[in-house]
């Protein structure tokens, strides 16, 4: 029998923010070390107990071969950034859209036009499966510049069974075609089809008997997704989709509460979702029912700046609460065409009030929650995946600080650099 030898990468002379929760906000260790095994996180500490740390794993830090080092010269190592809501696999582009609001029409206006996520849906059902799949790798790679290791997909531009299946198989291939992690998500609750215009009953059921099972059995989707809205879908109509989700044990989550308060937080805590998403419009029972339930919201301030949105989300609120938040570029052609982890930190600290820390951590531990990888990923602790970023900065918050100049040095996919 072949035995084989552990691959061990030790990284030190830095300083870590691990982003493990307590009382330092940023889980610091200045003069850090980490020992990476076979892609996994072995051992992390002081870089006084590097020595002891290589004995214990059995490793002489002495002989070639043994263990690669890896010398921070003095950067800082965070976790790999997950960006936990995303629609990047589309076609087209809504840049006449973009236009027409910025000469004064309304995103519901346009929407209710026959544009908005409708148009998006027109052009990707024309798109071939290798457009979609060039397409998707450029702005996927835009976000892997900036630190993201592990990122989620959603379908929801295809309202058919063939073009979502299509969507998700493109979303699946980006992770084993790039090292980036990917999640993917079903969101054919997302807005009602011009075919299905005066059958909203049979669009529902569509979704629930046809399109979700067959995802499911596929096994093309790790979540379920809707859009709770007067544009989109009644909190009835999306309560069907989630029953059908749990019917096939696939998670939920929610567009909620985003142009209006329309129950949609309340709902998503009724169904254990892992996350709300958008929020600006929710109220204190939806606060309140989301802290019971365990649910993530979801920040996204890429949309409400894109939108020119003036009410905020209920950061403060949740804050009291104890509801965790996550922060995400929401990156799609329509309301959030965010292709920056970075900038999106940024917007959720000077648009909707987060502390640094907080954004940090709902783009790392947060957001890996949302995905269900909390056990994965989000955080440098011993036993995740090595997914670690490299960054030319004096302090973390410096993460959140800086718009456009990106200081990642380098990134780690499971122990794998990646410059």
């Amino acid at each position: 029998m072949t035995r084989v030898t552990p691959t061990h990468t030790l990284f030190r002379n830095g300083h870590l923010a691990t982003m493990v929760a307590g009382a330092d906000p940023y889980g610091e260790i200045r003069h850090g070390a980490l020992l990476a095994t076979d892609g996994r996180i072995a051992w992390v500490g002081a870089d006084s107990g590097v020595a002891t740390a290589l004995a214990e794993a059995g490793v002489d830090g002495k002989r070639g071969g043994d263990v690669v080092e890896v010398d921070l010269r003095g950067r800082w190592l965070t976790p790999g950034l997950i960006d936990c809501h995303t629609h990047l696999v589309h076609g087209g582009d809504r840049v006449g859209e973009w236009e027409a609001r910025i000469g004064g029409a309304s995103y519901e206006e346009i929407a209710r036009a026959g544009g908005g996520i409708l148009s998006t849906v027109r052009a990707t059902r024309a798109a071939a499966a290798e457009e979609l799949f060039g397409s998707a790798v450029r702005r996927l790679s835009s976000l892997m510049r900036e630190g993201v290791t592990t990122v989620e997909v959603k379908s929801g531009y295809g309202l058919d069974l063939e073009t979502e299946v299509r969507m998700l198989t493109t979303a699946r291939k980006l992770g084993t075609e790039l090292p980036v992690r990917v999640r993917t998500t079903l969101l054919a609750a997302h807005a009602l089809p011009p075919e299905f215009v005066d059958r909203r009953g049979e669009y529902v059921s569509l979704v629930t008997d046809v399109i979700l099972p067959a995802v499911a059995d596929g096994g093309l989707a790790d979540a379920v997704d809707a859009f709770c809205e007067g544009i989109a879908f009644s909190a009835e109509e999306c309560a069907a989709v989630f029953d059908a989700a749990r019917r096939h044990g696939l998670p939920v989550r929610l567009h909620a509460d985003q142009l209006s308060d329309s129950g949609g937080a309340e709902l998503a805590a009724r169904f254990g979702a892992l996350s709300a998403d958008h929020l600006e419009y929710t109220g204190r029972a939806g606060v309140e029912a989301m802290a019971r339930a365990g649910t993530v919201a979801v920040l996204l301030p890429g949309a409400f700046y894109f939108l020119g949105e003036t009410r905020m989300p209920p950061v403060d609120e949740f804050r009291s609460a104890g509801v965790a938040m996550a922060v995400a570029t929401d990156l799609n052609p329509g309301s959030s065409p965010l292709a920056s982890p970075l900038l999106a930190l940024n917007m959720a600290c000077v648009l909707l009030g987060l502390r640094p820390e907080e954004a940090l951590a709902g783009m790392t531990r947060n957001a890996a929650g949302v995905l269900g990888l909390g056990a994965e990923t989000g955080t440098i602790e011993r036993g995740k995946a090595a997914d670690l970023c490299a960054w030319e900065i004096d302090r973390p918050a410096e993460l959140c600080y800086w718009m456009g100049g990106t200081p990642s040095v380098e990134v780690w996919y499971g122990g794998g650099r990646r410059d």
